[in-house]
């Protein structure tokens, strides 16, 4: 995955009426959630050999396993086939905070780090807000 020049803006545009209005919820949310962080669209081979669009929000790097360091997003939006994930690669304690706040998502399917869902009647958005604030402040103690 890398970052592209295309905008998130105009990603979300391009897409048929139905997705393009929850995509804008959700980037609207996102971007209250995390005001100080900037945002673009990333594109590439993502996890498990997919072509994905994701449109990241904040930026950090971190070094692997294998010692290369990686620029990533603290927080991803992306449309797949049948449904929306939202990533948020935070961590507190040794849990993802997807795992600390599943219980509490509503109609979701979660992993590590992603939360994904049909629809936004499946999502508690207040939580999912709430989920994203938090990744944005773990961030912040981090850097400080």
């Amino acid at each position: 995955m890398e970052q592209v020049e295309t905008s998130p803006e105009d990603y979300i545009e391009s897409q048929e009426p139905e997705i393009k209005t929850v995509l804008a919820e959700l980037h609207t949310l996102i971007k209250t959630a995390l005001p100080n962080q900037d945002y673009c669209m990333w594109e590439g081979v993502f996890w498990g050999g997919s072509e994905q669009q994701i449109i990241g929000y904040g930026n950090f790097s971190y070094v692997r396993s294998d010692k290369k360091k990686v620029e990533w997003f603290l927080v991803g939006l992306a449309r797949q086939k049948n449904y929306f994930s939202v990533y948020v690669n935070a961590v507190e304690g040794k849990k993802y905070l997807a795992e600390i706040y599943k219980s509490q998502l509503g109609k979701v399917k979660t992993g590590k780090s992603s939360v994904s869902f049909r629809n936004l009647a499946d999502v508690n958005l207040d939580v999912l807000r709430e989920m994203i604030e938090h990744a944005g402040r773990i961030t912040i103690e981090n850097e400080s």
